[in-house]
């Protein structure tokens, strides 16, 4: 739309892939809507598609199949995505676009809308007014509602690198360090309690063979075995 960031120059190194527009629908038997009633989502075929399943599930969109994307081109002649194109295409432009998503990334559309200040520099400011129509659009609602929800924010986790390890094993230092301080003072005290009676030998011969004969008086079962 006006950017360099659209086009089949950029499908092969955007995320997501190529950009696409599916048209959305609705009939009279679920919604209070009139034909001219018709959206457009725009963004990436990787998530576009898993959308479409939810905007016919739950907004009762009537199933399309999506179209690549270019608005130097109508929506629906520009691609071999499209089994059926639509015999009256439809230009999408940027000043069509109605609400924005993740990041404007992705974006809902309505020729009937025209926003007269799409195209100024200023990255924020002012908007016309969506008509009543489209602004309190149960369908439309839907829409917005089943995007909001359901639109993949996250690609895979990156793969880890030598920093995020050598960052992992710094935060185990302390832990790693405590259990080694803990295991030796364990096995000093174990050693310690066992080679008490040794040290008494060393130290106080004469006291340990006291100890034993007052037991041999004491306790003179302990002589048999």
């Amino acid at each position: 739309m006006g950017s360099s960031e659209y086009g089949p120059q950029m499908d092969a190194i955007r995320p997501g892939g190529l950009i696409v527009s599916v048209p959305l629908r609705t009939t009279r038997e679920h919604f209070n809507v009139t034909e001219e009633e018709v959206y457009y989502a725009i963004g990436d075929r990787e998530s576009m598609l898993p959308l479409l399943i939810s905007y016919v599930t739950w907004c009762h969109a009537v199933p399309a199949w999506p179209s690549t994307f270019d608005p130097r081109m109508t929506s629906s002649l520009s691609s071999s995505l499209n089994p059926n194109p639509n015999p009256n295409p439809t230009t999408i432009k940027l000043e069509n676009v109605i609400q924005y998503f993740r990041a404007s990334s992705f974006a809902l559309a309505s020729p009937a809308y025209n926003n007269t200040f799409a195209r100024q520099s200023k990255t924020e400011g002012p908007s016309s007014s969506l008509p009543d129509w489209i602004e309190y659009s149960p369908f439309r609602r839907c829409i917005d509602d089943v995007t909001y929800h359901a639109l993949a924010i996250m690609n895979k986790p990156p793969g880890q690198t030598p920093l995020d390890r050598l960052a992992l094993a710094v935060m185990y230092v302390p832990f790693l360090f405590a259990v080694i301080v803990g295991a030796v003072f364990v096995v000093l005290t174990v050693a310690l309690f066992e080679l008490r009676f040794w040290l008494w030998e060393i130290l106080y011969p004469e006291r340990m063979d006291r100890v034993r004969a007052a037991r041999q008086t004491q306790f003179p079962y302990e002589n048999y075995p």
